[in-house]
């Protein structure tokens, strides 16, 4: 057995860049090589940099975990993971996810928990690993098996407020505020599904249609559209990695 005292989060010493060299031997991507500093501590976020977001959300009803890849790749999503299903407690969805001109594939798997079933995964020196059970860690192994959930760190909290299905014009949208290391966001989203003999042309004529629709909506209400080129997601991660910097 090998013992590494100094293994501990935010240092940057031998035993760091030891447990790094395993890593990458294991397949494991780390940009910056074995540095002897691990990602967040250097205000990175490595799992996100892959495509991967791991998200709890937690307190307001059930909990749930979400293992998500953004962007991916048709190819990417095999074996069950190359269609949708939604056996509770699970929902495994594959959707176009489009943010203005930007427009990316993305797959995700929930599973819902009981209420309060998920807090003790994200404090302070837990491993935030733990609760992702089998089917999200087969979803991981089969559709991003160069990624390692090795050392991850939870980011947080973020304060976020959720109303879904609220009329603007004639469009049902889903806002979503949130607050978090000094930012602030309000997003508006809705979700356009296919309709029975759509092909590809028509159902993303209709979607950029009604993606008009909703920026018209929005300015019309007084509302700036963000035109940051970083998603939400990347800001606010980003900034929380940051924060913890030692």
């Amino acid at each position: 057995m090998v013992t590494l005292p100094n293994l501990q989060f935010g240092r940057k010493n031998e035993d760091v860049r030891t447990v790094q060299k395993a890593l990458i031997a294991r397949g494991r991507k780390i940009p910056d090589g074995a540095t002897g500093r691990d990602g967040v501590a250097e205000g990175r976020v490595p799992l996100l940099d892959d495509g991967v977001i791991v998200r709890f959300r937690i307190g307001g009803g059930p909990d749930d975990l979400t293992v998500k890849l953004r962007p991916c790749t048709r190819e990417q999503l095999v074996d069950r993971f190359a269609a949708p299903f939604d056996p509770e407690p699970f929902t495994y969805r594959i959707e176009k996810d489009w943010s203005g001109d930007h427009r990316v594939l993305a797959a995700s798997l929930t599973h819902d928990h009981p209420p309060g079933t998920l807090s003790g995964a994200v404090k302070p020196g837990a491993d935030p690993a733990t609760p992702i059970d089998a089917v999200q860690d087969q979803f991981l192994r089969a559709c991003a098996p160069a990624v390692r959930l090795d050392g991850l760190v939870a980011l947080g909290p973020v304060f976020s407020t959720k109303v879904d299905d609220v009329v603007l014009d004639d469009l049902d949208v889903n806002l979503e505020a949130w607050s978090v290391a000094g930012l602030e966001f309000l997003e508006a989203s809705i979700r356009v599904k296919p309709k029975d003999g759509d092909d590809t042309e028509e159902f993303t004529t209709r979607a950029e249609r009604k993606q008009r629709k909703l920026a018209d909506a929005v300015r019309e209400r007084g509302v700036a559209l963000s035109e940051h080129p970083e998603s939400k997601t990347q800001r606010v991660l980003t900034a929380l990695a940051k924060a913890a910097r030692p």
